[in-house]
């Protein structure tokens, strides 16, 4: 497998975030983008933060498990 690049490989001046619809415009969402292959997960509310660095596979079983209610517990903190 290959090895993940570090975060600060990454021309991030030119990226285009997606933020979700549901942090109602305050800032209070991550925000993920796709740079050459990879999924970045970043920090909304501290944008100078390196993001987080994800290959598709793992960025798809998060997802998919967040659309299987793994992850429902966060909603009760």
């Amino acid at each position: 497998m290959k090895e993940k690049p570090d975060p600060s490989a990454f021309d991030l001046t030119s990226v285009e975030w997606t933020v979700s619809t549901y942090s109602g415009g305050g800032g209070n969402c991550v925000r993920v983008a796709v740079v050459d292959g990879y999924v970045l997960i970043g920090d909304s509310q501290n944008p100078d933060r390196l993001p987080h660095v994800y290959t598709p596979d793992e960025a798809k079983a998060w997802l998919l498990g967040a659309k299987d209610t793994d992850f429902d517990f966060i909603l009760e903190l």
